[in-house]
């Protein structure tokens, strides 16, 4: 059997050594990044410990507190606020500050966090009091900023740092958020209705601009065109000119072109029956002199006479009507000869032709007979009584 001292030195070395044992974990202490620790000695504030490996007197030093040094947010509730308007707003605000003394922070405050909560809710109820909605809603700034620097300096004795203020949200009550939900829509009516009149005028600008312009330059076109015409025109003018003066034509050329174009004149849809005057006749007779013939006379109204004969009785009467040598020896006269010629016969068919109207209207009934007229679409002539007869 084992002496009982023995026994009571071994639990005695135990305990001692297990007392060594808690006293070396708690002398040792290990603070992390960021992170500070009140130490108190005998209950009163002995040091704060920084990030590292730190000792303490066991049973002598204790932690008191632990503070985080990195920069914290807090997102407070919705307070209710009255404007200067008398309308409750609801405003959330965020804070964001940062401990820069732990020691005050740990022996000025008890709680930190409900001071800075309490101290933004007066503060913002004060700037906002003294604003109304529309100011609250558009000075989110110069609300952030007051709140910033009213905070900072209340708890700047607490060794805390507020680095910036927000406002989260501001909601006004249900019936101004209805109201103002009006006035934005009909001030976005407004703008589209005065930005769709502005298109319409800038496009009504452009289209006038487009319309003078194209008028413009089709009218500069059009005159282009009719100088260019004209210049044409007067260029064709000076080489026909040139041509008739250089080919030295003579009047029974210019006779048998006047020929030529008088079925042309009769072929007219505007009118079919022409009044012949004398001077047509004498025309007439100017054209068949130039080419050799005899004078036309005016055709008579009873079928006899000169005017009445046909194409034979008139060559059995004048031998040389259709003689191609005939002809062809008056064609070789002299263009000044044939025209004196031709003036001379015109002349006295003219009194020939007048002889004839004169007897014609004697033996005609009524004695108020009009003039004779030619059909030139049909190549007739009216008779005493109106009616049509064969040239």
């Amino acid at each position: 059997m084992d002496n009982p001292g023995s026994v009571v030195g071994l639990v005695v070395l135990g305990l001692l050594a297990l007392f060594i044992i808690v006293a070396i974990i708690r002398a040792v202490q290990i603070v992390p990044q960021a992170t500070a620790l009140i130490v108190e000695r005998l209950g009163r504030y002995s040091s704060t410990m920084n990030a590292g490996l730190h000792f303490l007197i066991p049973f002598v030093d204790r932690v008191r507190a632990g503070v985080d040094l990195r920069e914290q947010v807090v997102s407070f509730p919705p307070q209710p606020v009255i404007t200067s308007d008398n309308l409750v707003v609801s405003i959330d605000t965020v804070i964001y500050f940062q401990v820069t003394d732990p020691k005050a922070a740990t022996y000025e405050i008890e709680n930190y966090i409900t001071g800075i909560e309490q101290l933004t809710v007066t503060t913002l109820r004060n700037v906002i009091g003294s604003m109304d909605l529309e100011q609250t809603l558009t000075s989110r700034d110069q609300i952030n900023g007051q709140l910033r620097g009213v905070l900072d300096d209340a708890t700047g004795r607490w060794g805390i740092r507020v680095n910036r203020v927000e406002l989260k949200a501001i909601d006004p009550p249900a019936s101004v958020q209805g109201s103002m939900e009006q006035q934005m829509r009909a001030e976005r009516d407004r703008r589209a209705a005065i930005l769709t009149a502005e298109g319409v005028k800038q496009s009504a600008i452009l289209t006038a601009e487009g319309e003078k312009q194209s008028s413009i330059l089709r009218a500069e076109g059009e005159a282009q065109s009719a100088i260019l015409k004209a210049q044409g025109e007067s260029r064709a003018i000076l080489q026909v000119f040139e041509a008739i003066h250089r080919g030295d034509a003579d009047p029974k050329l210019l006779a048998y072109q006047y020929l030529q174009k008088l079925p042309e004149i009769a072929n007219g849809s505007s009118s079919k029956m022409w009044i012949v005057p004398t001077e047509f006749t004498a025309a007439l007779n100017g054209i068949a002199g130039a080419f050799g013939g005899g004078a036309v006379a005016p055709p008579s109204t009873d079928g006899s006479g000169e005017a009445g004969e046909s194409a034979t009785e008139r060559a059995r009467r004048n031998p040389t009507f259709g003689d191609d040598d005939a002809f062809a020896e008056t064609a070789l006269q002299d263009p000044s000869e044939a025209l004196r010629q031709a003036r001379s016969e015109a002349s006295e068919a003219t009194h020939q032709a007048q002889d004839a109207t004169v007897h014609s209207r004697r033996r005609a009934t009524p004695p108020s007979d009009p003039a004779a007229t030619v059909d030139l679409g049909t190549g007739e002539q009216p008779g005493p009584q109106g009616g049509m007869r064969p040239e």
